[in-house]
């Protein structure tokens, strides 16, 4: 409850701000219940399940969320996965995957995993966005142009084949409803007087009278297709889970619960960017998970952070938890006094709803700009994480895409090691003398990370000196971090150049490194006395040895 306490503590609950977030709340409901009916039926359930998880999921993410101005619900992104999984496990196989998810968000937030999940790749999550925006777009065809359904196509390009193929067969009635529909969607933000009020509400709004009055015969419709919308709240059930279910719903839950954080993170992200307030990542997290619990108990679906409806929210002066708390009461009252209203709603309208979604989600001109701009290998993650999404499925396309891209950065890291000697005349200038007095010592510096993917380059870089120095200092002061590999390799380094009669000093590492070192060893190849916290010391202690060998020599 920590949007909530801030919120109070904050005085955002004082008379002054409470019109202004009951008036974004109500909008932000109205904005909320066409969307929510659409997602649900795109994702292969009624469109009370929607509302039902918009109310559900708003009320908890609005009480136990990490952020003030978070608004819950039902979203595009969910569609492509959840109707995956409605179809091979059925809406009690749905339910308890989605329940889950719920889990594996709460322990994520347990484990403060909030702060990494947000670091996913850019073009990852274009591509995957990008990818299931056109799955969405193509899927609902058949609730647009109205033709008939056809044939059961598991792959991609054989359901858009087929789709292609009975494009001639469309149902001109619903066509027209659908064609008015995005018209008034694409129209309505133009015209000053009308554009206040959500263009999705005003397309349902106008294509449900158009229905309503002249009853086309053919055209689907919530009412025909679903029931209508029960009145009033459901009542709790709770599914029937078994030891199996839970191992083979593993995949598709975790997935639910990976897309959900990233989608409400990336939501919050954004939310932080309007009004300036820093959001608790984990927290969120714990809310987001919570709502996923409870959800399917009342006959919801999956739900996540909504950015579209946050931004209105934030848009139409939300700045606390309660907007998103008014908004739940909004969509109860839909509920009990509107949902007769609803049995003539077109399929046609939502499905022009959803074809603006899926534009809106692909960001056309975005993935055409990064694509053109971006770094070439950035833009090959992009564009094979997109084509996954699209001919695969969104767990393969987002694992791939997230390996390619952890790839990559190890492939910058490599090339970012640098190993190279110091001239005398490059170093601090207090110490300029000592070196230039002592040709017989050789200083080197470490740059960048010293871990298993940049072996090859430090190896080569010290294994390799062309001359035999009596001493060798090695400067560690830009090394970030080390791993095991980095540490081994180091060490057996070290062997070979005592066994070339060089003795080798290391200095300025930071402490984490320096502990690492201990732990590893290192002393015990070096030597207590050749570990040094400063420079100056490891170059005092290397011409005190230098002195004592000549004296014995000498002698």
């Amino acid at each position: 409850m920590i949007a909530l306490k801030e919120a109070y503590n904050a005085g955002l609950f004082k008379s002054e701000h409470l019109g202004k977030n009951i008036s974004a709340g109500i909008v932000v409901g109205i904005v909320a219940m066409p969307l929510a009916m659409a997602f649900a039926i795109a994702s292969g359930v009624s469109p009370a399940q929607g509302i039902y998880t918009a109310i559900i999921s708003a009320f908890f993410v609005s009480i136990f969320g990490g952020s003030r101005v978070q608004i819950a619900g039902p979203t595009g992104a969910f569609i492509v996965l959840l109707s995956g999984i409605l179809m091979q496990y059925g809406l009690a196989g749905l339910q308890i995957a989605t329940m889950m998810a719920g889990i594996i968000l709460i322990l994520m937030s347990l484990a403060k995993l909030g702060d990494v999940i947000r670091f996913i790749p850019a073009p990852v999550i274009v591509g995957f966005t990008a990818g299931i925006g056109v799955t969405i777009w193509v899927g609902q065809w058949q609730s647009f142009f109205g033709f008939p359904p056809i044939a059961h196509a598991e792959m991609f390009h054989e359901k858009l084949y087929l789709m292609i193929l009975a494009l001639p067969q469309s149902h001109i009635p619903t066509l027209i409803i659908s064609l008015i529909s995005l018209a008034i969607i694409l129209i309505v933000p133009k015209i000053p007087l009308v554009k206040k009020l959500p263009t999705p509400l005003w397309a349902m709004v106008v294509a449900t009278c158009i229905q309503s009055y002249f009853q086309f015969p053919g055209v689907a419709t919530i009412g025909t297709a679903f029931g209508g919308i029960p009145q009033g709240l459901p009542s709790l059930t709770i599914p029937e889970i078994s030891l199996s279910d839970v191992f083979a719903l593993i995949g598709p839950a975790f997935t639910i619960a990976m897309l959900g954080s990233i989608e409400s993170l990336l939501s919050a992200v954004v939310a932080d960017g309007m009004t300036g307030h820093q959001h608790n990542s984990n927290q969120e997290l714990f809310g987001q998970g919570l709502a996923n619990i409870i959800c399917p108990l009342f006959g919801g679906i999956a739900a996540t952070g909504a950015i579209a409806r946050t931004a209105t929210n934030i848009r139409q002066g939300g700045t606390s938890p309660l907007a998103g708390l008014v908004h739940c009461v909004f969509l109860v009252f839909v509920l009990f006094c509107l949902a007769p209203l609803a049995e003539n709603i077109p399929l046609a309208s939502m499905a022009a709803i959803l074809f603006v979604v899926a534009y809106n989600m692909s960001d056309v001109p975005n993935f055409i700009r990064l694509i053109r701009v971006a770094p070439r290998a950035d833009s090959l993650i992009l564009l094979i994480t997109f084509f996954l999404t699209i001919f695969t499925d969104l767990v393969v396309a987002v694992n791939v895409g997230v390996v390619l891209a952890i790839l990559q950065f190890m492939r910058k890291m490599v090339f970012s090691v640098d190993v190279h000697a110091i001239h005398h005349t490059e170093i601090e200038p207090q110490f300029q003398k000592e070196l230039e007095h002592h040709p017989e010592m050789l200083v080197y510096t470490i740059e960048g990370p010293l871990f298993f993917g940049a072996v090859n380059a430090f190896e080569r870089s010290l294994a390799h000196i062309d001359k035999d120095p009596k001493s060798l200092i090695l400067r560690f002061e830009s090394v970030p971090f080390v791993d095991l590999s980095g540490l081994k390799m180091l060490n057996e380094i070290i062997k070979n150049l005592q066994k070339r009669g060089i003795e080798v000093y290391l200095c300025e590492a930071n402490p984490q490194v320096r502990r690492h070192m201990y732990r590893a060893g290192l002393f015990r190849t070096l030597g207590r006395k050749h570990l040094w916290r400063k420079f100056s010391t490891a170059l005092e202690k290397c011409e005190n040895d230098l002195a004592a060998k000549n004296e014995l020599k000498e002698d």
